[in-house]
């Protein structure tokens, strides 16, 4: 497959979970791809998966909260490929707390990595974008962008906050070719939901049984909608929420 052959995507939280799925499926459709994540051997490992898939890969190391360490991030990507054609903010961290007893430096945690880490990098690379006259910035966000869910306060008002950055930035730079949509999840296994799940914070029997599709989602499940966000496929896709979530939020049987 080459839908995006040609074009250079920048990935954060590139090294498990959601980021590196989607940047590894960026990959054979012929992305080359600037990986970014805090951990250095993740994201070197996920690189060399692309390269075996035959395209560039430039991994760097960052924290999105770190607004130096995103500028230096992004000229990385313009000293190697000179372009950024997709920006794909995967970066961030779960919350799970009775509001009651959440810490303060916990809800400002998830909105840093979640909320400013995402407004760090669309402001550095719709710079390019606009200077380039196209590109596609895909967002993620969340079910819980728009469903109240209990002991989700943070996460929720960092996920919340993407979408409306999102809807705010697509009639901002629509004009200037630079499309940015947002993609929620539903539940999907990651290593950071499997840890939920392990500190018994999480219990996906519930959420199999409500679930239109009788199953948690994967990662893979995201790679698609990703691909045609990315691509010309989606060329008068702007500002939109794409849901993955297997019915879940539709499901109105008790």
């Amino acid at each position: 497959m080459s839908r995006l052959a040609g074009r250079v995507a920048l990935v954060t939280g590139a090294g498990r979970g959601i980021g590196s799925g989607i940047a590894l499926g960026f990959a054979r459709e012929g992305a080359d791809l600037v990986l970014v994540s805090r951990t250095a051997a993740e994201i070197e490992a996920v690189a060399n998966e692309a390269r075996a898939l035959g395209v560039e890969a430039l991994a760097v190391t960052a924290d999105v909260r770190d607004q130096a360490a995103v500028q230096a991030a992004v000229a990385a990507a313009m000293d190697r490929f000179e372009r950024i054609d997709v920006l794909f903010n995967s970066a961030g961290i779960p919350m799970v707390s009775p509001t009651t007893e959440l810490p303060l430096e916990r809800w400002q945690l998830a909105l840093d990595i979640n909320l400013t880490g995402t407004f760090l990098f669309c402001q550095a690379v719709g710079a390019i974008m606009i200077d380039q006259g196209r590109g596609s910035i895909i967002n993620i966000g969340s079910i819980h962008s728009f469903q109240g869910i209990p002991q989700r306060a943070a996460y929720a008002a960092s996920k919340g906050g993407v979408l409306q950055f999102t809807r705010s930035l697509a009639v901002e730079w629509a004009p200037f070719g630079v499309r940015v949509n947002m993609i929620a999840p539903g539940w999907i296994r990651t290593p950071l939901q499997d840890d939920l799940v392990a500190a018994g914070k999480l219990d996906r029997t519930p959420i199999i049984a409500r679930t239109p599709a009788r199953r948690i989602g994967e990662v893979a499940d995201l790679v698609g909608p990703a691909v045609f966000l990315a691509s010309d496929e989606s060329a008068f896709v702007v500002g939109e929420m794409l849901v993955v979530d297997g019915g879940w939020g539709v499901y109105g049987f008790l």
